[in-house]
Formats: C-alpha cells, structure tokens, sequence
C-alpha cells in the first residue's frame, strides 16, 4: 500500500505573492499556510483535498453516536421498518 505523507508548507504574504506558482506546486504536496504578520491567515490547498474535507453525513446511528467531533445534539433521520406489525394484542 503507497501511502503518500501529506506535508505543509508556510508562506509569508508576501512570499506567497512572489511567489503563487510555488506556493500552487507546494499545495500539491500538502496545505500551504500562509501567514499575515506572523499569524497563519489562510490555508491554500488541492481540490482533492478539499472535497475530502467535505462533510459526510454518518450512514448509521452507531456511526452518528461514535462520531466525536461534534458535541451535542445531532440530527439523525430514522430508516423506516417495513413489515413491522400494527400493533399488539394481549390476552
């Protein structure tokens, strides 16, 4: 199994503004942070490992109730039981 290490980069503003064409190369490899006055300000990444970040909705109660980067409520719409009887008749 090949799997590649994402590595990320820094950039100062203004390296990032003389430099775009590297910084785009850089993204190809891992985040690019890109610092304003010393802070990270913003995060230039590839298209594919933006639509990886993008949310997935969980496929099962089990996986909604395991998920922990959420704290608190959840929405979790219920599959509906087909065959289920209507009801219960006791004696």
């Amino acid at each position: 199994m090949n799997v590649k290490a994402k590595v990320p980069t820094t950039f100062t503003s203004r390296e990032f503004n003389q430099n775009t064409a590297g910084a785009k190369r850089a993204a190809e490899k891992g985040p690019v942070f890109i610092t304003d006055r010393g802070k990270p300000a913003y995060v230039l990444m590839s298209m594919e490992d933006f639509r990886s970040l993008e949310r997935k909705e969980p496929q099962s109660l089990a996986e909604a109730l395991a998920d922990t980067s959420k704290e608190g409520d959840f929405d979790y719409d219920f599959p509906e039981f087909k065959n289920v009887s209507k009801g219960f008749e006791f004696d």
